[in-house]
């Protein structure tokens, strides 16, 4: 009888330290997966990095580009107002020559008879007018084009805008697939991971099912612990992932309010 005690405590500390050898595999395998969860998530922080990088030069890049075209913008403007105003002042000098030639005509014809002079300074009075309206007509007809030349710049200006807006929304949707992707990329590994893990606990469940009842409900208590904690990562992730979102939609909002100001802000000048 002492021989089977002794057989019986052997056995039983053999079951034990079998229980504690597969409790150090568990926790190292544990460990393993803590590890490449921090891998993934340095990956994922050096994508995002490299990702808002990258935005902040594209940022710089349409800036850039966008100061290049106010200046070209500017230079136009002021070429304009001077040809505009070099006319000006042509018309006028030929307005003086005029007012001088017809001065000096009126003096002339001074020393004709009164009823001539009448007679011409009525002429004279009729040929000014007609002139003014002609002249009158002619600037109406150079506004008039100017006018339509700002005009279709203001479409040429508007179909680059919309041109720009179309590419952006484009970079963006590409992004939003590529992060699709990615979250599909990560939820396969944590289905695969599920399914090892499901393997392993089959295995032990097999091998112990007869002599660990109680172990095995404490182990059942612990793989829910273990998935409930990775379903509360998973949440964590897609918490996280609408944040983003939030923010890039935020950023592409305050975008086109910027642009907005910027358009009115140009209405503006041109009013004044």
């Amino acid at each position: 009888e002492r021989e089977k005690e002794r057989e019986r405590r052997s056995e039983r500390e053999r079951e034990r330290e079998g229980a504690r050898e597969k409790e150090r595999e568990r926790k190292r395998e544990r460990e393993k997966e803590r590890e490449k969860e921090r891998e993934r998530k340095r990956e994922r922080r050096s994508e995002r990095e490299r990702e808002r990088e990258g935005a902040r030069e594209k940022e710089r890049e349409k800036e850039r580009e966008r100061r290049k075209k106010e200046r070209e913008r500017k230079r136009e403007r002021r070429s304009e107002r001077e040809g505009a105003r070099e006319k000006e002042r042509e018309k006028e000098r030929e307005r003086k020559r005029e007012r001088r030639s017809e001065r000096e005509g009126a003096r002339e014809k001074e020393r004709e008879k009164e009823r001539e002079r009448k007679r011409e300074r009525r002429s004279e009075r009729e040929r000014e007018r007609e002139g003014e309206r002609e002249k009158e007509r002619e600037r109406r007809s150079e506004r008039e084009r100017e006018r339509e030349g700002a005009r279709e710049k203001e479409r040429e200006k508007e179909r680059e805008r919309r041109s720009e807006r179309e590419r952006e929304r484009e970079g963006a949707r590409e992004k939003e697939r590529e992060r699709k992707r990615e979250r599909e990329k990560e939820r396969e590994k944590e289905r695969e991971r599920k399914r090892e893990r499901r393997s392993e606990r089959e295995r032990e469940r097999e091998g112990a099912r007869e002599k660990e009842r109680e172990k095995e409900r404490e182990r059942r208590s612990e793989r829910e612990r273990e998935r409930e904690g990775a379903r509360e990562k998973e949440r964590e992730k897609e918490r996280e992932r609408k944040r983003e979102r939030e923010k890039e939609r935020e950023k592409e909002k305050r975008e086109r309010e910027r642009r907005r100001e910027r358009e009115r802000e140009k209405e503006r000048k041109r009013e004044r």
